[in-house]
């Protein structure tokens, strides 16, 4: 199988900032794995998953190339059925009195909303009923998004990721405006998925969502790769504290990590 992944010398420039948002960047990552990319806001983490998901394109130069699944040019309608995307500007696009199952629904359009030229079919209705039944909220299939809290809303978008059965699921930072509770559910949700066999991106600022089943963490600080390998050996409170530019402590409980 090609890898998720397979970035050679990727620059990537946002906006226009004269700044690069990613800078060399060299990295592969495997379909299957489960990998965590660290690091504090603006570093570029979030440019890694647009890259992915061609929301965002690499500078064009001879020695650079971005591949993904095997492929360095894809139709965007094609590459979405592949890959299963939550980030905080999907929750923002979704229209408040959209249905959980519309939410869900909307997944295989590659949309946030049902549109009048779409005809979604019974079949594609027990699909969304599964995904929702998968992340154990069938109970929100009928209630409006607005009328939903903001950990039922986050669930929601990962089941309208995993409607189309994709191979890799893109997290970006997914516990943002999540009250504790909200934030250990999620945890609970993503291992589940993990434990399945689901390869899983994780993209945050917070140490202490990675969880157990991550093996691999990469440390990314001013659009460049700091560290990259397994948890045991990146996650220490030297590189974090390079990392965050601050002294930081670090323990461990439960296959956790936690700042102190």
């Amino acid at each position: 199988m090609p890898p998720l992944i397979d970035f050679r010398n990727v620059i990537v420039f946002r906006g226009s900032s004269e700044t690069p948002a990613l800078s060399a960047v060299n990295l592969r990552i495997e379909l299957g794995e489960h990998v965590c990319i660290l690091g504090p806001n603006g570093c570029g983490k979030s440019t890694i998953i647009k890259t992915i998901t061609r929301e965002c394109y690499p500078f064009a130069q001879p020695d650079s190339s971005a591949e993904i699944l095997g492929r360095r040019r894809w139709d965007i309608f094609q590459l979405r059925n592949h890959l299963g995307v939550v980030s905080p500007d999907l929750l923002a696009a979704c229209t408040s009195d959209a249905t959980g199952r519309d939410v869900v629904i909307s997944g295989f359009f590659s949309s946030t909303r049902i549109f009048p030229h779409h005809r979604p079919d019974a079949h594609l209705q027990e699909r969304a009923d599964a995904a929702l039944s998968r992340i154990g909220i069938a109970h929100l299939a009928h209630r409006p998004l607005s009328q939903m809290s903001s950990g039922e809303a986050q669930r929601t978008l990962i089941a309208r990721a995993l409607v189309h059965e994709p191979q890799s699921l893109l997290l970006d930072e997914p516990s943002n405006a999540l009250d504790i509770a909200a934030q250990i559910d999620l945890r609970e949700t993503l291992r589940g998925l993990a434990q399945s066999g689901l390869g899983i991106l994780l993209v945050t600022h917070h140490v202490s969502e990675i969880m157990p089943e991550i093996d691999r963490v990469i440390l990314l600080k001013n659009g460049r790769i700091v560290a990259d390998g397994p948890k045991s050996t990146t996650l220490t409170a030297v590189r974090l504290s390079e990392l965050f530019g601050v002294p930081l402590r670090l323990t461990t409980r439960d296959g956790y990590f936690y700042i102190q």
